[in-house]
């Protein structure tokens, strides 16, 4: 690796936010604007999040749920309906109060989210079970005034989809919450190659406002953990606020039961932190932009940048290709591309061309193949989907390596505080134990997974009887 290309990039081991910031300029995912906290994304960051929001949204539609679009602006009073909804979000909330010279005679909020929106809307239109459910999604940006700030992980401004539904029974909206995780969980695994926990939020830290919350959590190359997408199921206290009844099958009026769940751009924050290395973006092939990048060697010989091109044009079948006949060299451009996480390299030059041959570079591993050009077309998809399977693989034996179960609360602090990553440990439920936790340790509880296991019978904090297992970690 050329020293001099990535001397802006600090090493991974040595200062990962530091690596982290590098990578995501160095790589042209983001640059920062002139206002704080929030970030312009450049196009090969856009186009790795249209490639996360097609394949997201594709799935929403499969699930029978409709796209719509909700206004930027909320009236305060209508914010103010579900109480712990506001104090939930209220440190965060940005505030508009003139339009022009004059002064507004009711502030309107920048949405943190959509519920209340969606709370009133659904309250004029839906007055039967006929009507039951309503399944929406909406594509946004949403703002929220966070005090320390980092790209794509926590920004004022963000892109996200949010879905809100109505349901008319307790139980078919807990079906939804289910679902609707689950296809979260099959975008990170199946797509950015990202393995995660499913499970519920504690009531400390679920959702402002809602019955109860299902997360997925992912764990980042530092050991940090990150919350990676949410859905909750709101029950009925929005639909209290805003008068959203319905009749039912037996002519009685009836509150709906709700859910709410989002995916945000910070997603392309976890699938840095979880595949990159100190030679800047590993891109899953599934979601890359470009998945082979072409370079012709000593193009400038007679038939090399012909045969380039035509190679593009075949494989183009198969895979997402990108070529470079600039005048750069091709160190610079083997750099460029190792830096911006190109799943695959395929490099011809004269001599290859005489030999009816390439060479095949995977930036997961740094191998190198030789390949004859009549086997490119199957090669290549095999290739690709080596590299998706490793990525999960490997990022899966991390996880497995930085998860550790702790009994006590010395033996938990210890592991915090030197190993990093998940700990199992029994909680009782109390809230003052979670909160010591924290305190003590700057851990949080990230899940209570679906998946219990008794790592023992009692709780790491206090030493009373418990009953559940929780995943605990700093987080982002």
């Amino acid at each position: 690796m050329a020293k001099e290309f990535v001397k802006d990039v600090t090493a991974m081991d040595e200062d990962f936010a530091q690596w982290y910031t590098d990578v995501v300029k160095k790589a042209e995912l983001v640059d920062y604007s002139s206002v704080r906290g929030s970030m312009i994304i450049r196009p090969y960051g856009y186009a790795i999040w249209e490639n996360i929001k097609s394949a997201l949204d594709a799935k929403i539609k499969e699930t029978g749920h409709e796209n719509v679009y909700m206004p930027l602006f909320i009236p305060e009073s209508l914010l103010q309906r579900e109480k712990d909804h506001i104090e939930g979000f209220a440190p965060e909330v940005a505030w508009v109060t003139h339009g022009g010279e004059e002064e507004l005679a009711e502030r309107l909020c920048v949405r943190p989210t959509s519920e209340v929106l969606f709370g009133e809307h659904y309250k004029n239109i839906i007055h039967s079970y006929r009507d039951l459910p309503k399944l929406y999604n909406q594509w946004a940006n949403v703002v929220r005034w966070e005090k320390t700030t980092r790209p794509f992980l926590r920004t004022l401004e963000f892109l996200w989809q949010e879905g809100h539904t109505c349901h008319e029974t307790d139980e078919d909206a807990h079906a939804e919450t289910v679902r609707m995780l689950d296809v979260y969980a099959e975008l990170c695994e199946e797509l950015l190659a990202i393995p995660v926990v499913k499970g519920q939020k504690t009531e400390k830290e679920k959702f402002a406002g809602a019955k109860y919350t299902y997360t997925i959590e992912s764990l980042m190359h530092d050991g940090k953990a990150l919350q990676s997408g949410t859905s909750h199921h709101l029950g009925d206290g929005f639909a209290k606020a805003f008068g959203i009844q319905f009749t039912d099958r037996e002519g009685k009026l009836q509150h709906v039961q709700q859910t709410s769940w989002g995916l945000t751009t910070r997603i392309i924050g976890a699938m840095i932190m979880v595949h990159g290395d100190d030679r800047g973006l590993v891109v899953p092939p599934r979601m890359a932009p470009t998945q082979l990048m072409i370079v012709p060697i000593a193009q400038h010989k007679e038939g090399v940048l012909d045969f380039a091109y035509d190679l593009k044009e075949k494989l183009s079948a198969v895979a997402r290709v990108g070529i470079d006949a600039s005048d750069k060299k091709p160190g610079w451009k083997f750099n460029e591309y190792e830096m911006k996480g190109i799943p695959l390299r395929l490099e011809v030059g004269p001599r290859d061309i005489e030999n009816g041959q390439v060479i095949l570079a995977r930036r997961d591993s740094g191998e190198k193949v030789t390949v004859s050009v009549g086997e490119l077309q199957t090669k290549v998809p095999e290739l690709l989907e080596e590299i998706q399977k490793n990525l999960f693989e490997k990022a899966k034996e991390h996880r497995e390596e930085m998860t550790t179960i702790a009994a006590g609360f010395e033996e938990f602090k210890k592991v915090v505080s030197e190993k990093g990553g998940f700990v199992k440990a029994m909680w009782c439920g109390e809230l003052a134990c979670e909160e010591k936790i924290k305190e003590e340790t700057g851990a949080t509880s990230r899940c209570m997974p679906f998946d219990q296991e008794k790592v023992g019978d009692i709780c790491v904090c206090c030493g009373k009887p418990a009953e559940k297992m929780v995943y605990w970690a700093k987080a982002y």
